[in-house]
């Protein structure tokens, strides 16, 4: 791999670009046209250890695709269709990995560049932007990629350059499986932490334990019916361990909403509602309507 271009300059993407920089490997930021002009300074990055660095990157605009070759996606997840179609001259061999929140994009996206190497993946990495071009690793975790398509199940050696960057990555081409887990996650603590405006710690207060009950209950039914096997005990031990060791970080869906962005609220509950058939959901629905009402 010559260089990792990254799409999405946010928390996570920036701290990827740092962590890959680090090893040695080539990167560059794919930037959105209004940073065209501008002066662009070096990324400071601030690792687990409190140690800071300033990362240097490469600079890609969308009519400079033709060069790109490897494609990290990690935009929100409504910002992935129209950012990928806006690249002009990208190369049908490039591959592209989609590292965003929720699901329902890959069909999108496989639709949009049918002919392109297409992978998924999972991360528990944790990252926070605490101004412009600075941002924090939060956490290390876990990441797994596999395919979306045929041609993605050539890829799997990508896993072995991110895996001495970040760690750890593993390839698995039961990917669907591993994003359920992660959204049946994400599921529950997001538009809880986003509603109610707290960390995701505040969910292990006595006043949280029927409504968490209640959601664990309805997004595993969902999961279920999909041919998930994981049992609700199973996954309410999960998501509990996940409350315990993220509780000082607020969710994304929180911060969204905190700041006025839009929230990816339609790609993770509204994935749960799309999926649920017959099956009783209120709980789901109502913090849906909830956290479209507060603007997401």
């Amino acid at each position: 791999m010559r260089e990792w271009t990254i799409l999405g300059a946010g928390a996570l993407g920036c701290t990827f670009a740092a962590l890959l920089r680090e090893k040695g490997n080539a990167v560059s930021l794919l930037l959105n046209e209004r940073h065209r002009g501008h002066f662009h300074p070096a990324l400071e990055f601030i690792a687990l250890n409190e140690r800071r660095r300033l990362v240097e990157t490469h600079t890609r605009f969308a009519d400079q695709a033709a060069g790109i070759d490897c494609l990290l996606v990690l935009t929100k997840a409504y910002q992935v269709l129209p950012a990928l179609t806006s690249l002009r001259g990208l190369s049908a061999n490039t591959p592209v990995i989609l590292l965003h929140n929720g699901m329902g994009v890959a069909e999108q996206v496989a639709s949009a560049l049918p002919h392109n190497p297409l992978l998924a993946g999972v991360t528990s990495h944790g990252a926070l932007k605490e101004g412009p071009w600075q941002v924090r690793h939060t956490g290390k975790g876990e990441t797994w990629l596999g395919p979306v398509n045929d041609k993605g199940k050539a890829f799997a050696h990508l896993t072995k350059a991110l895996a001495g960057a970040l760690g750890h990555a593993e390839w698995n081409e039961d990917i669907v499986s591993l994003q359920h887990r992660k959204l049946a996650i994400n599921a529950v603590i997001n538009p809880l932490t986003a509603c109610h405006h707290i960390h995701n710690g505040q969910l292990h207060e006595p006043r949280f334990a029927d409504v968490l009950d209640q959601l664990s209950e309805e997004v595993h039914s969902v999961l279920a019916q999909l041919g998930e096997t994981e049992t609700l005990t199973q996954f309410r031990r999960r998501l509990h361990s996940v409350i315990e060791l993220t509780a000082t970080n607020y969710s994304s869906m929180h911060q969204d909403l905190a700041h006025g962005r839009p929230t990816e609220i339609d790609y993770i509950t509204g994935y749960v509602l799309r999926h649920a058939g017959r099956l009783p959901v209120p709980v789901c629905r109502q913090l849906y309507n909830e956290v479209k009402k507060q603007g997401g």
